[in-house]
């Protein structure tokens, strides 16, 4: 027995809200269709069938571990596309899989494949559990009994002869392979679907099937605490760069870059969280191309490690010391400079100001201090 595997992953999946197409979006740090194709790994020849226009994402992510085939305007010519791909093989089996359930057990797929040992097609499914209401106006019009009735699932199993032929002689339009395969004659077997096998298909159901996966893998949330402490003396000059924004003042910080106290600060508390030291180790001083730098580019590349290591931030807080500039009228212009550098909501980012009440170096007026803290949560 020889297995192919047909991952349809062409639509658009408007419903699941803007943006990417839902099989591209992130599910717990991979694209969905990822996850996906990883579920049928040893199972068989994989092929992944992509929208014209994504093609290219598709050898970005798959590369050449999958077979890519272009899709058609429906279901199930894109089916039809990939299932004439495999005429001449010598694939026995196949199974039909929908891109957006990364979640399939191994034992559903098992259990497929079994059963195409006695018929010519098998499919998982779930009984309808719930009570069924007929609508009508946005009022209930009437029941429907829910006797023999099942939520399909796929993968959907075939011997691949009977598959190619149904959807040859098939006139399109079917909901799903069962459909092809009834309309030609062929018997199909109903086996145990799961739970868990479920199809992402609105907005909310990405943490649901985040959740599954993190149960799965044994996880729990994983939060980082980092904290950050700069200083900077005064020079000669007539503004200081705080959190991003230029402020007058009667002098300038001293410092090998831009010398923004506040934002070295969060940049070394989000290098804390991670356990990757602090800006010296990645912007080394003794580098003369940092000289004069913009820090924004050392907060950048912290927010980006952050999120390349599974992270987001959840939130920001930083507190600069001093006298003198009075910080109150930019912080607010601080804070949202700070969450577009990092690229979080503006309400996750604090920046705040106090006085040493004319103690220490910050209260005689030679510099200023800042502390930071941030928190990561795992994604």
């Amino acid at each position: 027995m020889t297995v192919a595997v047909i991952i349809v992953a062409a639509g658009r999946g408007t419903r699941a809200g803007e943006g990417l197409p839902k099989q591209w979006r992130d599910l717990a740090g991979r694209p969905v269709l990822a996850q996906t194709v990883e579920a049928f790994a040893g199972v068989g020849r994989i092929l992944v069938v992509l929208h014209p226009d994504d093609m290219g994402l598709g050898m970005d992510l798959l590369g050449g571990s999958v077979v890519l085939v272009a899709g058609g305007a429906t279901r199930s010519e894109s089916v039809k596309n990939a299932l004439e791909a495999l005429e001449g093989s010598d694939v026995t089996r196949v199974l039909i899989h929908d891109g957006a359930r990364p979640l399939v057990p191994a034992s559903v797929t098992a259990a497929v494949l079994s059963a195409l040992d006695t018929t010519p097609g098998a499919a998982p499914a779930l009984p309808v559990t719930d009570a069924l209401w007929r609508g009508e106006n946005g009022l209930v019009a009437g029941t429907q009994d829910r006797e023999g009735l099942y939520r399909a699932q796929t993968p959907q199993g075939f011997r691949f002869p009977d598959i190619l032929a149904a959807h040859r002689a098939h006139p399109g339009g079917a909901a799903d392979d069962v459909e092809v395969a009834r309309h030609a004659g062929l018997s199909v077997a109903i086996v145990p679907g799961h739970e868990d096998n479920l199809k992402i298909t609105y907005a909310p159901d990405f943490a649901r099937a985040e959740a599954i996966l993190r149960e799965r893998k044994g996880l729990t949330m994983d939060v980082r605490l980092g904290n950050g402490y700069d200083v900077h003396a005064f020079c000669e000059g007539d503004h200081v760069w705080l959190c991003g924004v230029k402020v007058p003042h009667t002098k300038a910080l001293l410092g090998h870059s831009d010398a923004d106290v506040g934002m070295h600060a969060l940049t070394d508390a989000i290098y804390g969280a991670l356990a990757e030291g602090d800006i010296g180790r990645h912007f080394p001083p003794t580098d003369p191309q940092w000289k004069g730098a913009a820090s924004w580019i050392f907060l950048e590349h912290a927010a980006k490690l952050a999120k390349s290591k599974g992270f987001r931030i959840g939130n920001a807080d930083v507190t600069l010391i001093c006298e003198r500039p009075k910080v109150g009228p930019h912080a607010i212009a601080m804070a949202a400079e700070l969450a577009r550098i990092m690229d979080v909501e503006p309400s996750r980012v604090s920046v705040k100001a106090t006085t040493s009440e004319r103690l220490g170096f910050t209260g005689r007026e030679e510099g200023i201090a800042s502390i930071a803290t941030v928190t990561l949560i795992g994604a």
